[in-house]
């Protein structure tokens, strides 16, 4: 039974005043308005415990949902987002389960309910973007088969000084193998950290990087001294379209990462900076999960390359080659009383010709087709960026 078809609390009211003057009893007030004994008593116990506001409505929610994620795994969960407030729900969820297996975490859509529910989630604003370019990336098959290196933009710290990280990752396991502050993007910064990375991780079949410098050059083949020691080290270098960032794609999206963990907001000082991009490389590598790993981190993909580096440069060598020349001081090479330029760059380098014609050769520096030598020992130089062919 029910009340009657007024306003409920009115009739609460009426029933619960009725019920104080004491003149009927509880069986004989439940006839007069209509409701059973049971529900009579209910709401005499109600103004019995608290007052007039016990006679309002109550959300008969229960208090724990069965299906409710429980309060202590939904701690764990806001905990694991303030130390990461760049994760998404499934890298939580995978770090989580990677942690504590035993536990019956719940679903990533569930986390994020739970993240929004504490205000931890800022809506973000849709972009269009360009469909992902995925031939570059066709030879990663293993780690080590390509490194990709860059310069993440530069930023100042709170007491002023230029940051500007220098980082270098491993196509397919995302390996982050370099990232630390450089004081400037020329060679001679750059090489001697390169050279500790092949001395601590062994040498990669090939490289990536942009055209700028110190990664490429205007000169013969696109060739800067940093490509010239890649060649020499067996190392090929790739160079990504000019214009196109797409092409270096995953190691761009490191460094948005990067940006959202360790420069957002920026450090107050270089060196605290510097120390924070350490923990950054540490987390991304052992702890942060990587949706295209299948939520592993990094490190349970990489291995170190089997390619170890002596410390030593080599002459590359030219199988097959018709002649080698050694490229002079003034960058031209001896050619049948002719001395064609090749490039300042590779002053005191040796580079194969191989014959194509009549009188015509096509001009290496081991895999790095620089040019043609015509009939009238002339060197036409391939322009960079332009496709280089392995012979």
């Amino acid at each position: 039974m029910g009340w009657r078809q007024t306003d409920p609390m009115n009739e609460r009211v009426e029933f619960i005043a009725a019920w104080l003057k004491g003149e009927d009893s509880v069986t004989e007030l439940s006839v007069r308005f209509d409701i059973s004994r049971k529900t009579a008593y209910k709401w005499i116990e109600r103004y019995k415990a608290a007052g007039p506001a016990g006679l309002y409505d109550v959300s008969r929610a229960p208090l724990c949902p069965a299906g409710g994620t429980p309060p202590e795994l939904a701690s764990r969960v806001v905990t694991l987002r303030r130390a990461h407030p760049a994760w998404g729900p499934r890298k939580l969820k995978a770090r989580l389960e990677m942690d504590d297996p035993g536990v019956a975490w719940p679903a990533a859509s569930t986390i994020g309910d739970i993240l929004k529910r504490e205000g931890l989630v800022s809506p973000r604003r849709f972009r269009r973007r360009a469909a992902p370019m995925t031939t570059p990336f066709a030879q990663a098959h293993a780690p080590n088969d390509v490194w990709c290196m860059d310069f993440k933009g530069w930023w100042r710290t709170g007491d002023g000084q230029r940051c500007e990280p220098f980082t270098v990752s491993d196509a397919l396991s995302r390996y982050l193998l370099v990232c630390q502050p450089v004081a400037r993007t020329g060679y001679d910064t750059v090489w001697p950290v390169l050279a500790k990375a092949f001395r601590d991780h062994g040498l990669p079949r090939a490289i990536r990087s942009d055209n700028g410098p110190p990664f490429g050059s205007v000169a013969a083949g696109g060739l800067s001294r940093l490509a010239v020691n890649f060649v020499k080290m067996g190392i090929f270098p790739e160079r990504i379209t000019p214009g196109k960032p797409q092409e270096n794609g995953r190691h761009e999206r490191l460094h948005l990462t990067l940006k959202r963990e360790a420069a957002d907001p920026v450090s107050r000082t270089l060196r605290a900076q510097a120390a924070r991009l350490v923990r950054f490389r540490k987390s991304y590598n052992h702890e942060r999960p990587h949706e295209a790993l299948g939520q592993k981190p990094p490190a349970a993909v990489y291995v170190p390359s089997p390619r170890v580096w002596d410390g030593k440069l080599r002459a590359p060598d030219y199988p097959g080659a018709t002649e080698t020349r050694a490229v002079r001081h003034a960058g031209t090479i001896r050619w049948r009383g002719a001395e064609p330029f090749i490039s300042e760059v590779l002053i005191g380098e040796r580079v194969g010709l191989f014959r194509t014609g009549e009188d015509q050769y096509d001009v290496y520096f081991g895999p790095i087709l620089l040019g043609h030598i015509d009939p009238k020992k002339r060197m036409n130089r391939i322009k960079p960026g332009r496709p280089r062919n392995i012979p």
